[in-house]
């Protein structure tokens, strides 16, 4: 599990590039350059980091399910994951 505080300043980021995302989208199309500098650093979509939903683990995550690969097994093992099964040949 990662820390509470971790998974706030996510979800912190995760608003302001939402909040910003018109208005930077715009300023890219006129190719206002200086102004982009002007925005907060946090509302660039590059410091977004993939993490699990359930865990918040930053490593191992697969984008499909977003879950991390420790909650991903566990999950699919208890069946919780619908057409996902154990391989067996």
């Amino acid at each position: 599990m990662a820390k509470k505080s971790v998974e706030a300043r996510q979800r912190k980021r995760e608003a302001m590039v939402a909040k910003y995302a018109e208005k930077k989208a715009a300023l890219k199309a006129a190719g206002d350059y200086a102004a982009l500098d002007l925005l907060p650093k946090n509302a660039s979509v590059i410091r977004l980091r993939n993490r699990c939903q359930l865990s918040g683990r930053p490593r191992g995550y697969m984008r499909h399910f977003g879950l991390s690969r420790n909650m991903f097994r566990d999950m699919a093992l208890q069946g919780k994951i619908p057409g996902v099964v154990k391989a067996s040949w």
